[in-house]
C-alpha cells in the first residue's frame, strides 16, 4: 500500500510537470523541442492517410449497404462477435415477389409469365449483388478497417507517448535552465567586505546546494533526452510503415474495382438476356435502337451496325424504291431520330410521314416517305395509323 501511495505521487509530480510545461509552452513562456522537418513530414502523411482513409471507408460502407439501420446491426453483430443473420438483397425481394404474383395472375398470361422471366432476371441481379457485397467486404472494406483500428491506433498511441516525452525533455531543460541561472545568482551574493563571516558561509552553502541542483538537473535531463530519442525512433518507424500501407491499400483497391467491374458485367449479361428475350417474344412492345448493337463490353469503339436490309436488298438504292400500289399507311413519329446514312429518313416527334415495305426488308424497318424525301425509317420510333 506504501509502495502504490509513493506511485501514485510521482505520477501525479509527472503529470503536473507535464501539464505547467504545456501550459506554458501555449502561453509563450516555454521554449518547445522542434521535430525535424521529416518527422514533421511523416506525421503530416500519416494524418492525411488517417483522413482520407476513414471517409472513404465510411463512404464506401455507404455504397454497399445504404441503410443505416443495417448499417448499425452488422456492426451490433460484428461487435459481439455472432454471426449476422441471412438478409435477402432488395432485387432478390422484388424477383421473389414478382414470382409470387405471377402465381396468382396466371403463369400462363403473358403478364404472369413475363413476371416469370423478370422475376428471375431480378433474383440473379440479387445474387451478384450478394457476391459483390460480400467480395467488397472481405478485400476491401476489411483491410481499411484493420488499418484504422488497429495500424493507426498503435500508432496514435505511441505519438501520445513522444509527446509525452518532449514534455518530460522540456521540464528537464527548464529546470537545468533555472538551476543555473540560481547557482549563478547565488555565487554572485557573496559580499567579501562584509565583517560578519556568517553571510559568507550561507551564501557558500547555497551555492554548493544549487551546484547540486544543477547537476541533478543535467542527469535528469541526459536520461530524458535518451527517453525521447529511443521514443521518437520507434515513432519514427511506425510513420515510414505508412508506405506499406499505401501499397496494401492500392493492391486492395485494385481488388475492389475488378469485383465491381465483375457485379456490373454480370448486370449487364443478365438484362441483356431478359431484354432479348422480351423482345423475341414481344417485338412491338420495347424500343431499341435499331441503328447499333453494342457488345458486352460496353466499349463505345465496339459499336456494330445491324442491317436494316436482308442481303438481297442491301443492293437495292433507295432512289430506285417505289410505293406499292397498295399497302401504304400513314404514321406519327414518336421520338426525333437522326439519320445515321444518305439510305435512312431524319424523322422529327409529332410529325406524320407515309411509311410501306418491300419485299427482302428487314422487318425492323420500313420505307419513309414525307414530300419529295424518302429513306429508310425505324419502327420502333413510329406509331402506325392506318
Amino acid at each position: 500500500m506504501d509502495f502504490s501511495v509513493k506511485k501514485l505521487a510521482c505520477d501525479a509530480g509527472v503529470f503536473f510537470s507535464r501539464a505547467v510545461q504545456y501550459t506554458e509552452e501555449k502561453l509563450g513562456q516555454a521554449e518547445k523541442t522542434e521535430l525535424d522537418a521529416h518527422f514533421e513530414s511523416l506525421l503530416a502523411r500519416a494524418d492525411c492517410t488517417k483522413n482520407w482513409t476513414e471517409k472513404i471507408y465510411r463512404q464506401t460502407e455507404v455504397l454497399l449497404q445504404p441503410n443505416p439501420s443495417a448499417r448499425i446491426e452488422e456492426f451490433l453483430y460484428e461487435k459481439l462477435d455472432r454471426k449476422l443473420p441471412y438478409r435477402a438483397t432488395n432485387g432478390e425481394i422484388l424477383g421473389q415477389y414478382m414470382l409470387e404474383a405471377a402465381k396468382e395472375f396466371g403463369p400462363g398470361t403473358p403478364y404472369g409469365s413475363t413476371l416469370i422471366q423478370v422475376g428471375d432476371c431480378q433474383r440473379r441481379l440479387g445474387g451478384a449483388e450478394r457476391e459483390f457485397l460480400q467480395t467488397s467486404s472481405i478485400s476491401f472494406l476489411t483491410p481499411l478497417r484493420n488499418f484504422l483500428e488497429g495500424d493507426w491506433r498503435t500508432i496514435t498511441k505511441e505519438r501520445r507517448l513522444l509527446e509525452n516525452r518532449r514534455l518530460d525533455l522540456d521540464a528537464c531543460k527548464a529546470r537545468l535552465k533555472k538551476a543555473k541561472a540560481a547557482e549563478a545568482k547565488a555565487a554572485a551574493v557573496p559580499d567579501f567586505q562584509e565583517t560578519r563571516p556568517r553571510n559568507y558561509v550561507l551564501s557558500t552553502s547555497a551555492s554548493a546546494l544549487w551546484g547540486e541542483e544543477v547537476e541533478k538537473a543535467e542527469q535528469e535531463l541526459r536520461l530524458a533526452q535518451t527517453e525521447f530519442d529511443r521514443q521518437a525512433e520507434v515513432t519514427r518507424l511506425l510513420l515510414e510503415g505508412i508506405s506499406s500501407t499505401h501499397v496494401n491499400h492500392l493492391r486492395c483497391l485494385h481488388e475492389f474495382v475488378e469485383a465491381q467491374a465483375t457485379y456490373y458485367n454480370q448486370c449487364h449479361h443478365f438484362m441483356q438476356e431478359l431484354q432479348k428475350e422480351l423482345s423475341r417474344r414481344y417485338p412491338n412492345s420495347f424500343l431499341v435502337n435499331p441503328r447499333s448493337v453494342r457488345s458486352s463490353s460496353g466499349d463505345a469503339s465496339s459499336t456494330v451496325p445491324v442491317n436494316s436490309l436482308s442481303p438481297e436488298a442491301e443492293a437495292l438504292q433507295i432512289e430506285e424504291v417505289q410505293p406499292p400500289a397498295s399497302g401504304t399507311r400513314k404514321a406519327k413519329v414518336l421520338y426525333d431520330y437522326d439519320a445515321a446514312d444518305s439510305s435512312e429518313l431524319s424523322l422529327l416527334a409529332d410529325e406524320l410521314i407515309t411509311v410501306y415495305t418491300v419485299p427482302g426488308m428487314d422487318s425492323d424497318w420500313l420505307i419513309g416517305e414525307r414530300g419529295n424525301q424518302k429513306g429508310k425509317v425505324p419502327v420502333t420510333y413510329l406509331e402506325l395509323l392506318s
